[in-house]
This record gives C-alpha cells, sequence and structure tokens, in this order.
C-alpha cells in the first residue's frame, strides 16, 4: 500500500518525539529517518495540532502494529518527505498451523516462526565467525555486516541444568520489517509444522511469546516472538547496528576499508584474488569427469552442464587423476567454474591497486597479506563462458526496455568490478571516473532512469555532485543512489538532504541490485 503525498513531515515528528519525552535531541541526531518514522507506532503519538473526534487521539497506528503483530505478521513502513509513503504488511497464510524451527537454549526448547528466519549461523571461539563485543552490545561480523544479537539465555533468564559440552553457539539471523538481528541459542533442530495455541492470560504480557505448542512428543513449549524479542531489546534496531559499525570504524582512517578477499594460485607469478562476495562456492571436481564439448571444457554439475574457463593456460586433459580446484560463480540461470591451480585462504585486506593492468582478466595489483596479488576481472571470464551472460535479461518477460544506468566512481577497480554485475542483473551501464564528466553527459543530452554515485570522490565529491544534479537540468527527477563504505547516521542524513533517494554500501550485491529495482518500482508506481 503506497501514496504519491508529502510523506511523513520529520520536522514534525522530532518536535513531538521530543515534547513527549520519549528521546532526546542528542538520540534523535544518532537515528536514521526510517528510525524516527517508526514513533508513529507509538501508542499516543499523534502530530495533529488538535484533537478531534476523528484524529489526535494518537489512537489509530499503534492498534494497527498491534493487531498485525498479534497474528505473527510484519507491518514495514517507508516515506520519503515530499514524495510518499509505503507500507508493507505481511501475515501468515494460515493462523492455525505455521512452519516453524525448533531450537534449544539452556536446555529449554522453544519454536521460531519459519516466516521470521533468514538463515542459521554457527559461531565459534576459534573460528572464522565469532561474537563479538562492541560497547557491551553483542555483534557478529557476517559477510563484512555487523549483525546484532540476543541472547536468549540472558533475555529469559535461563540457567543451564548442566555444563555445556560445546563452545559453539548457533545463532538465527531473523528478520522484524527491515531490520535483521541474530538470536543466539545452544542447539537447532528441524523445522516443524506447528499447531498454535493461544499464550495464557497469565503469560500475555510477556512479549518475546507469541503462542505455544505440542510437539509429537507430547511436549508443550512456547513460541517466540522476534517482533517482541527485537521491542525489548532496546538495542535491536538499523540504527544500533550503524552504531556499533561506527565504532568498529574509529580506529581505521578514512579510506582504509577492509573486504574479504579469496586469495588463490594459478600459472606463475604473484597470486590472485577475487572479492569473496563475488564467489558462489568452492569446489574440487575429479579431473577425469571434465569434458570437453564444442571445443569448450564442461562438466555436469548439479543437473546440468557448467563451462569452465582456465585461468592460466589450457589444462592437460590426459591427466584424469585428481581433483580439480574450481571457483564457482552463479547469477539466475548461468553457472561457471573458473580453474584455478590452488585455493590458499580466504583474508581481509584494503583493496587500494595501486598498478593498473593492461592483461585481459586483470584489474590491476594490489599488496595483500603483505604480498603483491594480482586482481582478477571476474567480468573477463563470465562473458568467456556465456557470451550472453551480461546480456541476456536485457528485457524482461513483458519486453520492457532496457533501464539505463550512470555509475559516477573515482575507482576502476569498483566501475569494474559492478559494471558486470549491474549488466548482469538487466541494466545497460554507462560509467565515469568523476562528477564533472556525469555532468558534461548531461549537458550533452544523455538521458538515464537511475545514477549510482560514490560518496569519497576527490574535487567534487557525491554530496556536491548530487546538489548540482538537484539544482537544475534534464536529471532533476532522477532517482539518485549513493554508493559508500562509511555511513554514520549523519552522513546518511546528509545524503537525503542533498537529495538521495537511498544509500547501499559497497559490496553489497544483492542489495544494490534490489534498491535498484526498488527504485524503479517507486518511479513506475508514481508514473
Amino acid at each position: 500500500m503506497n501514496d504519491d503525498g508529502k510523506g511523513l513531515a520529520l520536522d514534525k515528528i522530532k518536535a513531538k518525539i521530543i515534547q513527549n519525552n520519549l528521546a532526546s535531541e542528542a538520540e534523535l541526531e544518532n537515528m536514521s529517518d526510517q528510525q524516527i518514522q517508526q514513533y508513529i507506532f507509538k501508542a499516543g503519538f499523534s502530530t495533529a495540532a488538535k484533537v478531534t473526534s476523528v484524529s489526535g487521539r494518537g489512537v489509530g497506528m499503534d492498534v494497527v502494529r498491534t493487531n498485525i503483530e498479534k497474528i505473527g505478521g510484519t507491518i514495514e513502513l517507508r516515506s520519503v518527505e515530499g514524495k510518499g509513503t509505503s507500507f508493507s504488511i505481511k501475515i501468515p497464510l494460515t493462523l492455525a498451523i505455521v512452519s516453524a524451527l525448533v531450537v534449544e537454549c539452556a536446555e529449554e526448547r522453544f519454536a521460531i516462526p519459519q516466516i521470521s528466519v533468514v538463515e542459521l549461523v554457527r559461531a565459534s571461539p576459534t573460528g572464522e565467525l565469532k561474537v563479538e563485543r562492541i560497547n557491551d552490545t553483542p555483534v557478529l561480523r557476517l559477510r563484512n555486516k555487523l549483525l546484532p544479537l540476543v541472547s536468549l539465555r540472558e533475555k529469559l533468564k535461563l540457567e543451564a541444568k548442566s555444563d555445556r559440552s560445546s563452545d559453539d553457539t548457533f545463532i538465527v539471523v531473523t528478520q522484524v520489517g527491515t531490520y535483521q538481528f541474530g538470536i543466539m541459542v545452544d542447539r537447532v533442530f528441524d523445522t516443524e509444522e506447528i499447531v498454535v495455541k493461544p499464550v495464557a492470560p497469565t503469560l500475555r504480557h510477556i512479549e518475546v511469546f507469541s503462542g505455544n505448542t505440542i510437539l509429537g512428543d507430547g511436549s508443550v513449549i512456547m513460541i517466540l516472538d522476534p517482533n517482541g524479542i527485537a521491542a525489548t531489546s532496546g538495542q535491536i534496531s538499523m540504527g544500533d547496528a550503524d552504531a556499533a559499525e561506527k565504532q568498529a570504524l574509529r580506529s581505521r582512517a578514512h579510506g582504509d576499508e577492509a573486504v574479504p578477499l579469496l586469495l588463490f594460485r594459478a600459472g606463475q607469478g604473484a597470486p590472485k584474488a577475487v572479492p569473496l562476495a563475488l564467489v558462489a562456492r568452492l569446489e574440487e571436481i575429479e579431473r577425469g569427469s571434465i569434458e570437453r564439448s564444442n571445443d569448450r571444457l564442461v562438466v555436469q554439475y548439479r543437473g546440468q552442464l557448467m563451462p569452465l574457463v582456465p585461468l592460466e593456460g589450457y589444462p592437460d586433459l590426459t591427466v584424469t587423476e585428481g581433483r580439480q580446484p574450481v571457483l564457482v560463480f552463479s547469477d539466475r540461470e548461468h553457472s561457471m567454474g573458473l580453474m584455478v591451480d590452488e585455493i590458499v585462504d580466504i583474508v581481509e585486506a584494503k583493496l587500494n591497486v595501486d598498478l593498473t593492468a593492461d592483461t585481459p582478466g586483470r584489474i590491476g595489483s594490489a599488496i595483500i597479506a603483505g604480498q603483491a596479488t594480482d586482481i582478477i576481472d571476474t567480468g573477463f571470464f563470465l562473458a568467456q563462458a556465456f557470451a550472453d551472460w551480461f546480456g541476456s535479461r536485457r528485457a524482461d518477460a513483458t519486453g520492457a526496455a532496457v533501464k539505463r544506468v550512470l555509475m559516477v566512481d573515482d575507482s576502476a577497480f569498483f566501475r569494474n568490478l559492478l559494471a558486470p554485475q549491474l549488466t548482469a542483473a538487466g541494466f545497460s551501464v554507462t560509467a565515469v571516473d568523476s562528477g564533472d564528466k556525469a555532468l558534461e553527459l548531461a549537458e550533452a543530452g544523455e538521458e538515464f532512469d537511475l545514477i549510482i554515485s560514490d560518496i569519497e570522490m576527490p574535487g567534487m565529491d557525491g554530496f556536491a555532485f548530487c546538489e548540482a544534479v538537484k539544482k537544475s537540468g534534464r536529471w532533476q527527477t532522477t532517482p539518485m543512489i549513493a554508493l559508500s563504505s562509511h555511513a554514520s547516521p549523519k552522513e546518511l542524513a546528509k545524503g537525503r538532504q542533498v537529495g538521495f533517494d537511498d544509500y547501499v554500501a559497497k559490496y553489497d550485491r544483492e542489495g544494490l541490485v534490489h534498491t535498484l529495482n526498488e527504485a524503479l518500482s517507486e518511479v513506475r508506481g508514481a508514473a
């Protein structure tokens, strides 16, 4: 449900928040626009100037959210001042029987509705994934993002009846509206179809429970309510995830960005690296299973033929013994295997490309893990596997025209990295390295459906570029997405102020494509 009206007036909401002592001015400064907008769901909250029989009493949105959450649903709000507001409501298809994940904490079992579960993660004190604490808030660095955590043991004040045999922690990544957080438990069982029973009257004041059920073995267990857990755990919000990230970045210099990289060797010379976010899977295939078809190397993989592309040289297919390391890249119906000699390690390192490369398939060289390392241009090899990898979805099933995207980023690495990904998602990409060059395209009469701009650029930064675009000219109404690796609440607010429609963190490939499609949907809806 959406409208193209005036949207929510942030200034009025802030004034009412302070008037009702719901938050201080300092706290509001550290909140995003979306966090501030959520206050309209508070009981008794209204920005009306006077109370009438139909408005001003603060009864309405709180009742909507309460009743939706009672049946296990969620309501999500998005509003842009001057453009409009949209509400997304999700409710279970059936209220009597739901699919739930059964977990255990302190030898007590609980059920979590499957509709709220995004994924399961196992953290270990000695493993790559471990629970950390920032400002006494437990967090997990998952795929280069900080995920806030809630300990179910601490939340419910549970005491274990015996010592745990393992130090590993299972984390149920849960989605509540647009917010994600993790629930820390001791064990995870299977999913089950459960019959939801209402909570007993004596327990209805406990927000973390939405009901109870009887399992097949006759045990009665409580059903956890992720909405209630998020509401009663003050630290769980997007703003706190941003604050935690900001705290973690304080020790880093500006531009000192660390990203997960996959290190490997192929052929002679320096080791190679590729951003881990691009790799779908790491496989070792039997060399005897490699076949040749139409003068191409292929392997039968997951029920279909997958092309294999050697990164260095052509392999000797007479050697049929042993296993061949392969980096698998996948996108919708396409999968490709990049053949390498050895997978070395996964590291987090800065991506400062010091030397550009003229060799096809190479972006340049950088110092990774203390060594000069070649940064691989994955787009070059993807196009070798499928000539139409970046062009097969130029139009959707309805025959819609290709959407043109202008990408402004001073980094050749990011232009070479993101352009193939966006093209693969069905966009026609034009990339330039400065805001000045982008404005020259505007003067030349070029038209684009979307504009993506980096924030940290020499000369004209992203904020100045956005202001110049929105001030006058043919791109005034073109949606603009900010792309950056450093995002504090103040920077987000400044981005909104100068005219950016949304913000996406670098390397969030799925998030970028999703945001672009969402921006296009909003434009179509407004039209």
